[in-house]
């Protein structure tokens, strides 16, 4: 037997699941030997390890910051949208096996992390618009490529007070001289968890859908300890510009959240309480362009009443001179 197909044989065995608990090459050397049938160098099971680190199919990860290795474990069931929204016709929740239960707690896993990202994103003084209609049952399954999960507004002329953020009037009405937005828009992708076996549809998914806002963002809960995924991540970004995070959220963590109304409407010290659970991570900064793709932008007004409802939001800040949050949000 060759010695990748030892390894195959033999790493899950020996490989903690935990990426924390990860065991160093020089001690993962040691216990292989123990099990091996056949004399290899060092370099060569050293070899070994790195490249198979890089391949989906293998049972090896290395960690993304730091040293070790850990065991790569089949990623969670994989949900089309970060909203209770895509119904089981689409065959998007087929992982789940047509287990209810095991849906609904996969369904509120998400809606838990949406209100995290939307909770984060109003502290951060970014506004968030969420798109539902265009991913419920029924829905075109070609909505996924078309229409983010979430909106992130960023305006350009603004003082922030207590109740919203006051536009600068001269400078608002300079940009709109120029031609420019008062405001930044980037299109958010919402996900648990990435995986080798599906991070490019995750990012082509995110650059699609945002094609007619300034920038995209792919935001996951989990963290991203698979240096092999990291990197592949990073390599997108540089060539297309969509910004990958991490909040730190495994699913143990998501399960621990109290539910999504409760995350929504906690009062200022349980939601600074919740934040503190966070461990975000840019992995890669998201690269933004000047111009709204107008264009797209009206096509889609056209489709969807949610893309109406955002332009009328954000006409009425700037006739009101005011940044408010999307009413009912």
């Amino acid at each position: 037997m060759s010695l990748r197909n030892q390894l195959s044989d033999l790493l899950p065995t020996l490989l903690p699941s935990n990426p924390a608990d990860a065991i160093k090459g020089t001690e993962l050397i040691r216990l292989v030997r123990l099990q091996l049938t056949g004399n290899y160098s060092d370099a060569s099971l050293r070899y070994h390890f790195s490249i198979m680190s890089c391949d989906p199919a293998s049972p090896i990860a290395k960690v993304e910051k730091g040293q070790g290795y850990y065991r790569r474990t089949a990623p969670v069931p994989a949900l089309s949208g970060a909203q209770e929204l895509v119904s089981l016709s689409q065959g998007r929740l087929d992982d789940l096996g047509g287990d209810s239960k095991a849906i609904d707690h996969a369904l509120e896993r998400v809606k838990k992390f949406r209100a995290i990202v939307r909770r984060f994103n109003e502290l951060n003084s970014r506004f968030p618009f969420e798109f539902r209609n265009v991913f419920t049952a029924g829905s075109p399954l070609g909505n996924l490529w078309k229409y983010p999960e979430m909106i992130l507004v960023d305006w350009q002329t603004g003082e922030e007070n207590d109740e919203a953020m006051v536009l600068e009037s001269r400078m608002l009405s300079l940009k709109q001289r120029l031609g420019l937005p008062p405001f930044r828009l980037t299109g958010a992708r919402l996900r648990i968890q990435a995986s080798l076996h599906g991070f490019r549809e995750d990012f082509f998914q995110a650059l699609s859908a945002s094609t007619w806002t300034q920038g995209a963002e792919l935001i996951y809960a989990a963290p991203i300890l698979d240096e092999a995924l990291a990197d592949g991540l990073r390599a997108l970004n540089a060539a297309f510009g969509v910004g990958v995070s991490s909040f730190g959220l495994d699913v143990e963590a998501l399960d621990d959240l109290p539910r999504a109304a409760n995350i929504l409407n906690a009062h200022p010290k349980e939601t600074e309480a919740l934040l503190e659970r966070l461990q975000f991570e840019r992995i890669a900064a998201p690269r933004h362009r000047q111009h709204i793709e107008w264009g797209a932008m009206e096509a889609l007004r056209r489709e969807s009443e949610e893309t109406a409802s955002l332009i009328d939001w954000l006409c009425e800040c700037i006739d009101e001179g005011k940044a408010r949050p999307f009413p009912g949000a």
